[in-house]
């Protein structure tokens, strides 16, 4: 099954039949619907899809990041070493956040505080965490900088945010989330959008080191099909807040199963195994809203396979492997022919 299991050694964290909804004026959005996830110690797990498929509210709901109100736990458990997250204090879910799960964010600039440097920064979260004295801190500090490979780590630790480029203060950001006790999961959100090719590459390596060095696990959220190749060991495919396809990276890229996913790499420019010799591709049509999306399946109005069964009802799950893992009636309806 793949669903999540939080009970067994090698399962950090588990995603059990998550509902996640927003309340807002116009009605209920419903982000994320019955998913169940689990990231195993050491891997990389990567969430993708389209914007507003549920993959940031997803990350978002293990660290208890989203604002609530307007969101919504409808129902679900999220465990973190057997931890139900969700039943944990605020204080304790607060001293999580700085010892055992870490964020890197999307942007650095809004990320960093502008009027403090890169190295107080640092040291502030080893001493909000433990009794070490400001310069030990920064000491650590420069130990972090050297880590993630910052040139001159004893001079940068002096500057502001806006004086190091965008790649630095990526690195910067990613050495302040391994400033913590015993690094257990790392939360990439997009990491690496606003960087450019070469840079994004240097900083994809940086977390495949580091994840070995230190030896953590990494949940990374990405629209990018180039960035999964490069960092996943298992993917998660998700949809209008659906978890539609599962599998490891190499399953995924060579045999992919659900029409959406297929459209994904069709859209790729280096992927001449899914296009052919036809030219770039684009998925027809838009996401459906999310205030009124019914029970079907929510790529029902973009598929080239839909049936009137599609439109009512979410399909079940048809295993491939036990890797590998997908949610779509056509798929069903060739397996049965078999």
């Amino acid at each position: 099954m793949s669903e999540g299991k939080h009970t067994g050694d090698d399962v950090l964290v588990s995603i059990e039949n998550l509902n996640f909804n927003f309340n807002i004026q116009r009605g209920i959005v419903k982000a994320v619907r019955d998913l169940s996830v689990t990231i195993k110690k050491g891997e990389t797990l990567t969430l993708v899809g389209e914007s507003g498929c549920g993959k940031s509210v997803t990350a978002h709901a293990i660290n208890q990041l989203n604002p609530m109100p307007p969101g919504v736990v409808e129902s679900g458990k999220i465990y973190f070493r057997d931890k139900d997250l969700l039943t944990l204090p605020k204080s304790q879910i607060e001293a999580l956040r700085g010892t055992q799960i870490s964020m890197i964010f999307q942007e650095p600039m809004t990320a960093l505080n502008p009027v403090f440097t890169i190295g107080s920064q640092i040291a502030d979260v080893y001493r909000t965490h433990q009794r070490i004295s400001k310069k030990e801190a920064l000491a650590k500090a420069v130990e972090l900088l050297d880590l993630v490979k910052i040139p001159s780590p004893d001079e940068r630790i002096h500057n502001y945010p806006h004086q190091l480029s965008g790649g630095m203060r990526q690195r910067a950001m990613i050495a302040m989330a391994l400033a913590s006790p015993e690094p257990g999961l790392m939360i990439a959100d997009e990491p690496t959008t606003a960087l450019d090719v070469t840079i994004q590459a240097q900083i994809l390596d940086l977390l495949n080191d580091l994840k070995k060095t230190v030896g953590m696990s990494i949940l990374l959220i990405t629209h990018d099909m180039g960035v999964v190749s490069e960092m996943a060991d298992r993917v998660v495919v998700m949809y209008a807040g659906r978890k539609v396809e599962e599998a490891d990276v190499f399953s995924l890229f060579e045999e992919p199963k659900h029409p959406y996913t297929l459209g994904l790499l069709n859209s790729l420019p280096s992927n001449p195994k899914y296009r052919g010799a036809k030219r770039l591709e684009a998925i027809d049509g838009t996401v459906p809203d999310l205030l009124t999306i019914g029970e079907g399946c929510p790529f029902a109005n973009r598929c080239g396979f839909v049936k009137d069964k599609c439109l009512k009802e979410f399909p079940e799950e048809t295993k491939i492997s036990d890797d590998h893992f997908v949610w779509c009636h056509h798929l069903q309806q060739q397996e049965g022919r078999v």
